[in-house]
């Protein structure tokens, strides 16, 4: 494929860019979008509210999330991240830079978030009984206020488990790791609009750290 110049990687045929029009980058390319892209994400928010107790932390580093709470002190450069919007083709899902087509992989994702990415993929469902699989994994069964059909209030598992007792022993600091894991998956991972709710599904996968 032939391409127009070293500063403008779009290719010589336009055509060939089918989805292109549908794509957020198309209104960077035209000069019709010049604000800084600031991509959805609640993180800094989430340890506003919550910080991380000492206690759990050994748990939250067996179970493979200390990578993603490290990253919360990362400044992102939201200029630099508009720009790759520019460059992003959903047609070949890669960045079309001047010096070559690049992807993002699941070994980039190991490395830059340190989840384990080895072993059996991790499956579950969404069939869930909440009133049972959070006494038994979280220790306290939630309201319907802090409900949302199956996802449950960020702010409500940080008022519940954010301070495990001075004495807790290992199920209670289990269950607040749980608890804080959970909602790290929901202010980073995936985030709904707002970044208030977490769905419950991901919550039996924490049922063994290792």
């Amino acid at each position: 494929m032939a391409f127009k110049g070293l500063h403008d990687a779009d290719p010589l045929d336009t055509s060939v860019l089918v989805l292109q029009d549908r794509h957020r980058s198309h209104l960077v390319d035209t000069e019709q979008f010049q604000e800084v892209l600031h991509p959805r994400q609640q993180m800094r928010a989430f340890l506003s509210i919550w910080r991380m107790d000492p206690h759990i932390r050994p748990y939250v580093i067996r179970a493979g999330f200390y990578g993603i709470y490290r990253l919360s002190h990362i400044i992102i450069d939201w200029p630099l991240i508009t720009c790759l919007v520019k460059r992003w083709w959903p047609k070949t899902h890669t960045f079309h830079v001047p010096v070559r087509e690049m992807t993002i992989t699941l070994q980039d994702v190991a490395i830059i978030l340190g989840l384990r990415i080895n072993g059996a993929a991790m499956i579950g469902t969404c069939v869930l009984d909440i009133a049972g699989l959070c006494g038994e994994l979280l220790g306290v069964i939630p309201p319907d206020e802090a409900l949302r059909g199956s996802a449950i209030s960020i702010r409500w598992l940080c008022q519940q488990l954010s301070t495990p007792a001075p004495d807790a022993d290992e199920i209670a600091l289990q269950r607040s790791t749980r608890g804080f894991i959970l909602a790290l998956i929901g202010s980073f991972l995936f985030v709904d609009k707002k970044g208030v709710h977490v769905h419950l599904c991901f919550l039996p996968l924490l049922r063994d750290f290792t």
